[in-house]
């Protein structure tokens, strides 16, 4: 198990960290898509997208002829078809909920740092009833510029009061990990969305927080 006392905040990503769900995300994107005529398949959205906010997404796909209002009405549509697939799914990440509780046990603050909306935020902290184990959530509102950008995380640090140097972020996302490092934070890459292979940084990387045991 990582010494977590050599830190002074963990921070967590949500999707494909907290917990394992690009598939219902791929399939509620596809269902949307198709909706809508927009384009859609599976290995470019992923390559493109995962890591990014709904509005980004939403520009790309509608050819930036979206506004904020419409983006964020379309985007909370896909993420209700989203909830809905995954209600009777989901499940924390193998391995978690220990990893929290020593979290804790070492007096060590935590956060959430998502590009996810509130109300998917909500949806796992409440369906997973893990949100005491949080002392901070950061959403994809809180700022303006999404992962790669370090804003998410320098964000999160500044509302803990602690350095980014003493911050441990979990990750899965290219963008993310790319973001977290940026932001001079230690990273443990989550090979969920991408294979180990795939995540071709030099970091330590878990299948899930089993592997800290």
């Amino acid at each position: 198990m990582i010494d977590f006392s050599n830190y002074s905040s963990v921070i967590f990503d949500m999707d494909g960290v907290i917990v394992n769900n690009h598939k219902y995300h791929l399939r509620a994107w596809e269902m949307f898509c198709n909706k809508y005529g927009y384009e859609f398949d599976i290995k470019t959205f992923s390559e493109r997208f995962f890591g990014k906010s709904n509005h980004e997404i939403l520009q790309k796909l509608a050819g930036n002829e979206i506004s904020k209002d419409e983006s964020e009405m379309l985007g909370e549509e896909k993420e209700q078809i989203y909830r809905d697939l995954y209600i009777d799914e989901i499940k924390p990440l193998d391995g978690l909920v220990p990893v929290l509780e020593k979290i804790k046990e070492n007096g060590v603050t935590t956060a959430i740092a998502s590009s996810a909306p509130l109300s998917n935020i909500d949806f796992v902290l409440d369906s997973l009833n893990i949100r005491d184990y949080f002392d901070v959530i950061v959403d994809a509102s809180m700022v303006e510029y999404s992962k790669p950008n370090p804003a998410i995380y320098l964000r999160a640090a500044s509302i803990l009061n602690v350095e980014p140097s003493r911050c441990l972020v979990f990750e899965d996302s290219h963008s993310g990990i790319k973001a977290a490092i940026d932001a001079g934070m230690d990273v443990i890459a989550v090979a969920t969305t991408h294979s180990k292979e795939e995540l071709s940084y030099n970091l330590r990387k878990i299948i899930n927080f089993s592997d800290l045991a």
